[in-house]
C-alpha cells in the first residue's frame, strides 16, 4: 500500500497543512488513488476511506471539513462539521478551532490554504477562473479578520493547479479578464490563433499579494501534466474520459 504524499508549503511552515494528490488511496479505474470526490462515480466507501486516509495524513484525528463547491466568491466560518446534506454552497471556509481540517477538492482549479499563526485563524479557498475573478481569496481573508487575523499576519501558498502551458482559453475569457482590469493582460500568453495560455496560479497569487498578504508562496505544480500524481478535469475532458477525480487540500488547527 502506498503512502499518502503530502506537499507543504515553506511559507505555512509550523502550521498543520497539505496539498494531497492521487497518491495513497484505494480508488481503481479512471479515479485510481486518493479521489475524494463525492459527485464522482467512485465507490462510496473507497471515497470515504480515501478521505480518512487524506485527513489521518494532514491533521490525526481531527474531523473533516468540506463544501458543497459552486465556484462561488463566498467564504463561511465553521465551529463544527456540517451534515452531509447540510453541506454550505461556498468556496473558501475558515475557521479559529482546533481539531477541524478544513478541505477543499480541486481537480485543476487552484486550492489556496491560508494561516495566521499569532492569531491561531487558518482558511482554504477553492479559486477557479470564476471564483478567482470573482473575489473569492478577498472573502476569505475578510472572515479570516473577523476571527481577528490581520491581513498583514497572514501567510499563504497556492497548491497544485493547471499551469499555463496546459490552460487554453479562447478570446471571450481573456476579454472577461482584460475587461475587469487590463493589467490583468499579463497574465496570459499568446496561443494559437484566437486563443490564450492563462496562468491561474500567477493571477490567485497577485489576487493574495493585491489583497495586502506579504507572504504568498505559488508551488508552480501542474494537475493537467502531471497524470501520476494529480487529477484533472481538464486532462479527463480531452481524452473523453467518463469521469475525473478530485484531490484535496487540508488545513487546520491542532
Amino acid at each position: 500500500m502506498s503512502e499518502v504524499e503530502i506537499v507543504r508549503a515553506r511559507a505555512l511552515d509550523g502550521v498543520d497543512h497539505g496539498f494531497l494528490g492521487r497518491r495513497g488511496g484505494v480508488s481503481t479505474g479512471v479515479v485510481a488513488g486518493l479521489n475524494v470526490g463525492t459527485g464522482s462515480t467512485d465507490d462510496p466507501s473507497a471515497i470515504a476511506e480515501n478521505r480518512r486516509r487524506a485527513g489521518d495524513a494532514v491533521l490525526p484525528g481531527a474531523r473533516l471539513v468540506t463544501l458543497y463547491q459552486v465556484h462561488s466568491a463566498d467564504a463561511v466560518a465553521v465551529i463544527e462539521p456540517f451534515e452531509e446534506r447540510l453541506r454550505p454552497r461556498a468556496d473558501a471556509v475558515v475557521t479559529d478551532r482546533p481539531g477541524l481540517a478544513l478541505g477543499i477538492l480541486t481537480a485543476d482549479c487552484a486550492p489556496v490554504l491560508l494561516a495566521d499563526r499569532e492569531a491561531g485563524v487558518v482558511g482554504a479557498a477553492h479559486a477557479g477562473w470564476k471564483g478567482a475573478i470573482g473575489g473569492v481569496t478577498d472573502s476569505t481573508i475578510a472572515l479570516m479578520e473577523t476571527l481577528g487575523a490581520r491581513r498583514e499576519r497572514i501567510a499563504a501558498a497556492v497548491g497544485p493547479c493547471i499551469a499555463r502551458a496546459s490552460y487554453e482559453v479562447d478570446d471571450g475569457f481573456f476579454r472577461r479578464f482584460a475587461d475587469a482590469d487590463p493589467a490583468n493582460e499579463r497574465f496570459f500568453a499568446d496561443g494559437r490563433a484566437g486563443h490564450f495560455q492563462f496562468d491561474l496560479e500567477a493571477y490567485v497569487a497577485h489576487r493574495l499579494a493585491s489583497a495586502g498578504i506579504r507572504t504568498v508562496e505559488a508551488l508552480g505544480l501542474d494537475t493537467y501534466s502531471d497524470e501520476s500524481r494529480f487529477y484533472s478535469f481538464r486532462r479527463a475532458t480531452h481524452r473523453g474520459e467518463p469521469d475525473y477525480g478530485r484531490q484535496i487540500a487540508i488545513i487546520g488547527i491542532s
